[in-house]
């Protein structure tokens, strides 16, 4: 599997390319964003780790016209790690988010994360859950779950960003639209359907937390999970 790293801070993008190496993937690095993109071109790697904060072309801006060539996976990496920089880099196409300083483990666990998700165009899979977007089937724990059009749109939202805290504002926007007519709480409601059908028919984890005055999480749930 070939890796580019976009990142300006050479001494962090080296430590990721000896990581990288070290794991057995072939690692290519640019240090600027316009750079970055000629090597893309070249080289066309199976994934690409792209820092925000670049000389010249900012890392959305990368993101935006890789995005226009390639479906490749691209992972950003930022020190900003508000809500609003989260949904600014996903909605210019990114497949996932870390923020900085992060474990050398928690990115190559994304990596192979990602990548997982690459063959199977359609597919989504967390924990137990499946999901065929094509064919709008889900099952949990091999068991198959009927859910309305809207419960599937809101899923699938969330196994999209899996870990990731989703602003209600972001969820209804991309679920529902803001010229959407209707109650205030349609999140709510919705996400109270979508826990009951999930839970139904297992006993293992709750997956949708809710992270308080920030939003929803699909998450595995842990001793400290609230809802």
């Amino acid at each position: 599997m070939k890796i580019l790293i976009i990142e300006d801070d050479v001494n962090i993008a080296r430590l990721i390319e000896l990581e990288l190496g070290y794991e057995g993937y072939q690692v290519a690095v640019a240090h600027e964003g316009n750079q970055g993109l000629e090597l893309f071109k070249n080289d066309q790697p199976d994934l690409v780790l792209l820092d925000v904060m670049l000389p010249g072309l900012d890392g959305v801006e990368v993101c935006k016209r890789l995005r226009q060539m390639s479906k490749v996976p691209v992972i950003m990496l930022t020190a900003k790690d508000g809500v609003g920089d989260r949904v600014v880099g996903l909605d210019s196409g990114a497949d996932d988010y870390l923020t900085k300083p992060f474990a050398t483990e928690e990115l190559l666990a994304r990596i192979r994360a990602v990548l997982r998700r690459k063959p199977q165009e359609g597919i989504l899979a967390y924990s137990d859950l499946w999901m065929d977007q094509l064919n709008r089937f889900v099952k949990r724990a091999d068991k198959p779950l009927d859910l309305r059009a809207k419960e599937f749109d809101l899923l699938r939202l969330f196994m999209q960003y899996p870990e990731q805290v989703l602003s209600r504002e972001f969820i209804f926007d991309k679920v529902w639209g803001y010229d959407f007519i209707g109650e205030s709480n349609v999140i709510e409601v919705y996400i109270r359907y979508l826990r009951s059908k999930l839970d139904e028919h297992t006993s293992n984890k709750r997956l949708i937390q809710t992270v308080r005055g920030e939003g929803y999480v699909l998450k595995e749930e842990d001793a400290n999970s609230s809802r």
